[in-house]
């Protein structure tokens, strides 16, 4: 596994990218549900969600949030960032097995607090855009190289 690198706030320019890929299983939206609380049958119950206009489960939302601040902790500034804040507009539903591409866009910097801000969007696989939102990042000043932890597995059972 690769190192996580960043890019400190001096060598940050307007207009810079990054991309963060996460595949959303079934098991992602369980855990999430377990950490968060969120029981909504929504997100759980394959045979309420169909009456739903949604015609199945979908994620929790918030999941997309959580995508980007993963984004912008491994990639975009990367190591020593502090996720300070989150607009964010939901446009389609997430569903289980979704490939989620989250697109990050340098859009303004603020020398006073090391402040940047980062428009993002995240599409599927199909290229449809199920997230549109703005992140409020404090980025790092130092140079951050940071060797991976590994996550220990986590089994589900019912």
């Amino acid at each position: 596994m690769s190192g996580l690198e960043n890019t400190p706030f001096d060598e940050l320019v307007v207009g810079m990218t990054a991309t963060y890929t996460k595949t959303v299983s079934e098991e992602d939206i369980k855990l999430f549900a377990i950490l968060s609380g969120d029981t909504n049958p929504i997100h759980l119950d394959e045979e309420y969600a169909k009456t739903t206009p949604f015609g199945g489960c979908i994620a929790h939302g918030a999941m997309c949030a959580v995508i980007i601040s993963a984004a912008v902790a491994t990639k975009f500034p990367g190591p020593g960032s502090i996720y300070a804040g989150q607009e964010m507009r939901f446009k389609k539903p997430v569903r289980p097995g979704d490939t989620l591409t989250a697109h990050l866009e340098l859009v303004e910097k603020k020398r006073r607090g090391n402040i940047v801000l980062i428009n993002n969007e995240i599409k599927n696989q199909n290229g449809e855009t199920v997230f549109l939102g703005v992140s409020t990042v404090v980025a790092p000043t130092e140079k951050v190289v940071a060797k991976p932890v590994e996550l220990p597995r986590v089994e589900l059972f019912d």
